[in-house]
């Protein structure tokens, strides 16, 4: 398994080396470029069933890509739709990641996914819906963001407080509430913060620098009312 992330700082690709034989799951659109001995097909990851909950609940696409060295070894170059970062997770199979709707890029041979229920409370105030995906296995998770990615690492008991937007991923044995980012309603909608997530230490969560929900009242905003 070879791969590079270039570009780093804007507008980031991935460059993959497949061997004869191997194969690399990634999102619909991700696939930029591909050597003449790799092909694609569209797939259903774990079935209908679970293709349309990945389209209807998480945001993600119902087919998935899987790139195939049928022919002989080839190179992949991958990307993601919006102009921000992505970061390699090495998964050994003793835990695995919660990652938010839009998130997910591509993973290896040995990583599987599937859609994760909140509980209702969680889910109802998340602003994200009651579902995000659930990655599991062994192998390379390639997570993406919406401007770059940042880690917050915390110790055993440490608390922060993370605005659902910003949410990338997180390890599925991180504790974490949803709750008011003020004493009140009235408060939250007037300081543009109304619900928020707060994770308990140990563990690391990743974060994006921009807020796509923001992004996208603000282009609402430029664009004239009919």
């Amino acid at each position: 398994m070879k791969y590079e992330i270039m570009y780093s700082e804007a507008f980031p690709i991935v460059k993959y080396q497949l061997e004869r034989g191997e194969k690399l799951k990634a999102e619909s659109d991700a696939m930029i470029t591909m050597s003449a001995t790799i092909d694609v097909e569209g797939k259903m990851n774990g079935g209908l069933l679970s293709g349309l909950a990945r389209k209807f609940l998480t945001g993600e696409s119902f087919f998935c890509q899987e790139l195939i060295a049928s022919r002989g070894a080839g190179e992949v170059l991958l990307g993601h739709s919006l102009p921000g970062g992505i970061l390699d997770l090495a998964l050994n199979g003793s835990y695995g990641w919660r990652v938010q709707k839009g998130s997910y890029m591509a993973s290896t041979e040995g990583i599987e996914f599937d859609t994760k229920m909140q509980n209702l409370s969680k889910g109802l105030f998340s602003g994200e819906g009651f579902f995000i995906l659930n990655v599991k296995g062994s192998g390379t998770l390639f997570v993406s963001s919406f401007g770059a990615i940042h880690p917050l690492s915390l110790a055993d008991g440490e608390e922060i407080i993370i605005d659902n937007g910003n949410l990338v991923a997180w390890p599925d044995y991180m504790d974490y509430t949803i709750e008011k980012a003020s004493s009140g309603w009235i408060s939250g909608i007037k300081s543009g913060e109304c619900l928020v997530t707060r994770f308990r230490g140990p563990g690391t969560v990743l974060i994006q620098t921009r807020n796509p929900n923001g992004f996208e009242a603000w282009i609402r905003s430029m664009v004239p009312a009919k």
